[in-house]
């Protein structure tokens, strides 16, 4: 960065008491300050709480246009039926409660810079009216068919993922590529280093700052021990800037004259937002327990009833088909209605003590005592098949209903459209 330019970056950083030395963050001000002078759509990328709304008052007081209207816009705080409206104008009777022109902000800022906070939260018919501004400078009022022009430059600013609304049709690709031709990026405060420090010693200043006067001697300082400072500075900040500066606060309140310790500052920062940079998540692995424990526990079931199978307690046709692989049990299990192997745990209750017995041998070594000829009948052991099954439980569902197909619908849990349009399906209305 040339010493010029770094002037300039203080400067602009003092004028917006923007507080910070982080190289991404000065470097996102130096692109501020260079497409500034050219008359460029900018789009603004951040997470919520970064400060984006600081860089169009950058682009715009550093332009040709500093001296025209400067307009901000939360597109997100705008109702979807009134955004155009509000934005375009309208005319006299375009819509109940019109009875008067109205101007809308790109009317409004003719000459200068309107900035489009929330951007992604505008509807899809707004941004093709918005698109037609930026390749042309036109736009017409609700309610109207006159064709106008205006002169104005369009920052937006959006947290959100523009190429992932794109995907989900939430969002224009051709307008985020009319926003986007310069783009400048906020780094989050978790990756500002130390900035983390200057602005917590700078919102502990400004708090007693601003509670100065009458209750002057009961504001005291607090002092920050080692162990808080690193613990600022590993914690993940979700909020950003904003969140940093709210828990401040209340430090300041609630620990005046205090030293506060990381202890201490733990009880100030969610505890649902505790993960740290850097700090690699727990991996919770009872479930990936529990869904084997129930494999084994169901194997351990089916293998009991082939052992009675086998001592003729069974008859041959009810033997199971054991899957030779965890893949396909997998897919058996799904097949059978289970959503999961893990529910097969809620069918295994009934052993001993509720918990899975360990298997007396290995499955392999059970299947091959079994008798060849027994293993052939079972492969030959007709299964229905879905539409079979499903045939058969509605005979037997109007046999029981004396063929009154009210009863049988409401019995089967389906509607009698659908009852009517199987029975003719399974050619059972004769």
């Amino acid at each position: 960065m040339a010493e010029d330019m770094i002037k300039r970056v203080q400067q602009t950083q003092k004028r917006f008491s923007i507080i910070g030395q982080a190289p991404a963050l000065r470097a996102a001000i130096e692109r501020a300050l260079r497409v500034a002078e050219v008359d460029l759509a900018v789009l603004v990328i951040g997470e919520s709480g970064t400060g984006k709304e600081n860089f169009p008052k950058i682009i715009c007081e550093n332009s040709s246009r500093k001296h025209n209207k400067y307009i901000p816009v939360n597109c997100g705080a705008i109702p979807e039926g009134t955004i155009d409206s509000e934005l375009f104008g309208h005319v006299k009777g375009a819509f109940t409660g019109a009875d008067r022109d109205h101007k809308g902000y790109f009317e409004e800022a003719n000459g200068g810079t309107i900035f489009l906070d929330e951007v992604a939260e505008m509807p899809l018919s707004t941004q093709a009216r918005l698109l037609r501004v930026l390749e042309s400078g036109e736009f017409i009022k609700v309610g109207s068919s006159t064709v106008q022009k205006t002169n104005i430059r369009v920052v937006a600013a959006t947290n959100k993922n523009l190429p992932q609304a794109i995907k989900e049709g939430k969002f224009r690709e051709d307008l985020y590529y009319r926003l986007s031709t310069v783009q400048i990026d906020i780094p989050p405060l978790r990756e500002r280093g130390d900035d983390i420090l200057l602005l917590t010693r700078k919102f502990l200043r400004d708090f007693i700052d601003s509670n100065m006067g009458k209750n002057a001697k009961e504001i005291k300082e607090v002092t920050l021990s080692d162990d808080a400072e690193k613990r600022l500075l590993s914690y993940h900040w979700p909020g950003n800037v904003r969140q940093l500066q709210n828990i401040i606060k209340q430090v300041a309140l609630f620990e005046a004259g205090n030293i506060v310790t990381a202890e201490t500052l733990s009880h100030y920062l969610p505890k649902a937002e505790l993960t740290t940079v850097g700090t690699p998540a727990q991996v919770d692995y009872s479930r990936d327990r529990e869904m084997m424990f129930a494999i084994i526990a169901q194997m351990q079931k089916e293998l009991n009833e082939i052992r009675e199978q086998l001592s003729g307690t069974l008859q041959p046709a009810s033997l199971p088909h054991y899957s030779t692989s965890m893949a396909e049990l997998r897919r058996e299990s799904k097949q059978l209605g289970y959503g999961s192997t893990h529910d097969l745990l809620l069918q295994s209750h009934d052993m001993t003590d509720g918990k899975p017995r360990p298997m007396a041998q290995d499955y392999g070594d059970m299947v091959d005592q079994h008798n060849d000829a027994t293993v052939m009948d079972v492969e030959a052991t007709h299964v229905k098949t879905l539409e079979e099954t499903e045939r058969d439980t509605i005979i037997e569902s109007l046999n029981r209903n004396g063929g009154r197909r009210k009863a049988t619908a409401q019995e089967l849990q389906i509607s009698e459209r659908t009852l009517y349009r199987k029975i003719k399906l399974y050619n059972l209305d004769k």
